[in-house]
């Protein structure tokens, strides 16, 4: 393995789990989806090589009580195709998700948080030590004033009062770093996209945001991108997660090569 490895040759494994012998750790072959993995990681150019990445993906889930929350529909699954495709780009990929049950993808280091302020602390301690920083996760703009300790009853008397207030945002404090990373935003809107995403681009100070309609997207396997900057928007062609998260790590190195 050290000769090979010597010879530029890219060893796959080995995985670690279970042997025919009994014992557990270091010996397994891979599993089929990992080998498939591996591979396609390695066909793809290396746009990131040596650069660090953080990435947030998923909803945040607001308590209110210890059973009820304020949260959303997004399922992770597009933060976790852009976390894949930065991997596959060369790139050490740092994800912090919130409450998905996606699968993280090989040689991504994962952190899972549930709220808004969890993500917050999680993104700042790193966001100074990356060269890209995007954020995909759906983070609620509001939370509990303070969580309920037990299970609030319906017990006929009046509804309860739920005081909301503002979350950190997360995007802006990295992008206000005084040597922050490239940062990359994300608008999912229910209408007037290339009004609300620039705007958004705008306020935060960011070079590129990433639009799309929830309707298009959430939950799904697919999606229909449009990419917002300086210059104007590109729609990208509609299609798989997979494919437009490779695009999107395209478009990110070529704003790397330009800073």
């Amino acid at each position: 393995m050290a000769t090979l490895t010597v010879d530029d040759v890219t060893l796959l494994g080995p995985g670690c789990g279970e042997q025919a012998c009994g014992e557990t750790g270091d010996g397994r072959m891979l599993e089929p989806e990992e080998i498939v993995e591996d591979l396609i990681a390695f066909l793809q150019p290396k746009h990131l090589a040596g650069k660090k990445v953080l990435i947030t993906a998923g909803p945040t889930f607001e308590a209110i009580d210890p059973v009820r929350g304020i949260t959303n529909l997004s399922s992770g699954k597009m933060g976790f195709a852009v976390a894949r495709a930065a991997r596959e780009a060369g790139a050490e990929v740092t994800l912090v998700c919130g409450p998905v049950s996606q699968p993280t993808p090989r040689g991504v280091t994962r952190i899972d948080v549930t709220g808004a302020l969890e993500m917050h602390a999680a993104v700042m301690v790193r966001a100074a030590a990356q060269d890209v920083f995007v954020g995909v996760a759906a983070v609620a703009d509001y939370r509990p004033q303070a969580a309920a300790e037990h299970k609030i009853k319906k017990d006929g008397s009046a509804a309860p009062t739920i005081t909301l207030v503002q979350n950190p945002d997360i995007l802006a404090e990295v992008a206000a770093l005084p040597n922050p990373p490239l940062c990359v935003g994300f608008a999912a809107e229910s209408q007037n996209l290339a009004e609300y995403a620039q705007k958004k681009r705008l306020a935060k100070k960011i070079p590129l945001i990433v639009g799309n309609l929830i309707q298009h997207g959430f939950g799904g396997e697919d999606n229909t991108l449009v990419l917002f900057d300086e210059t104007g928007q590109t729609p990208l062609q509609p299609g798989p997660k997979s494919e437009l998260a490779r695009t999107l790590v395209s478009h990110i190195a070529r704003q790397l090569d330009r800073r």
